[in-house]
């Protein structure tokens, strides 16, 4: 077995790209839809984004930045995390770009609106599946160091699902036909989980 290729962060990777996002991939897209206090729309995705908590259920997203999504959140408590699947990849993609704030994005990708049942904010009406959440926390992240970094965590709890019935199949929500995107770790890769296997955990 051959030495492996070892860096500490603090000297840097000595790569011509950074591996880490590479290595912890794919990641989740949480699709975040959010209104202001005015009620102005903002649908971003997040490629630093997961489920945290089942009991209660809860999500994260990180922001690089204090980004309308995460100033949206805090100004009303809430926010959708809509499933970015393979079939919505390029609207996806066309939210991710850096427009002014009272640009809404669900308009620019000519993506139609859902309302939302608990929250004010609308979720994507293609979509498989979307999350209503309220917010628990919004973190300015620190490093080892005491110091603040660039970004910014939100803690929201599920208070409402909703999925499109095409996508469950025999009560199970079918993961590989939603073909949930993930990001990988350099520009523009992305991978679908379109194939499912079962391996059942040892008792």
């Amino acid at each position: 077995m051959s030495e492996s290729y070892f860096y500490e962060q603090a000297s840097g990777h000595g790569l011509p790209h950074d591996p880490l996002k590479a290595i912890i991939a794919p990641r989740p897209i949480g699709w975040i839809s959010s209104v202001d206090a005015e009620g102005r729309v903002n649908l971003a995705p997040y490629s630093f984004f997961n489920m945290v908590s089942d009991r209660p259920p809860m999500v994260m997203f990180s922001s690089n930045g204090w980004k309308d999504s995460v100033r949206n959140v805090e100004e009303t408590g809430e926010f959708v995390a809509n499933l970015a699947g393979f079939a919505l990849a390029q609207a996806m993609n066309t939210t991710s770009a850096s427009v002014p704030h009272e640009v809404d994005e669900m308009e620019l990708a000519e993506l139609a609106k859902a309302p939302s049942r608990l929250v004010r904010p609308p979720r994507v009406a293609a979509a498989a599946a979307a999350l209503e959440c309220r917010r628990i926390s919004i973190t300015h992240l620190r490093g080892l160091d005491g110091a603040p970094s660039s970004n910014y965590m939100v803690v929201g709890q599920v208070v409402a699902v909703h999925i499109d019935p095409a996508f469950l199949k025999n009560g199970r929500f079918d993961t590989a036909a939603a073909a949930p995107l993930g990001r990988c770790g350099y520009r523009g890769d992305y991978a679908t989980a379109d194939r499912i296997f079962e391996m059942i955990r040892p008792t």
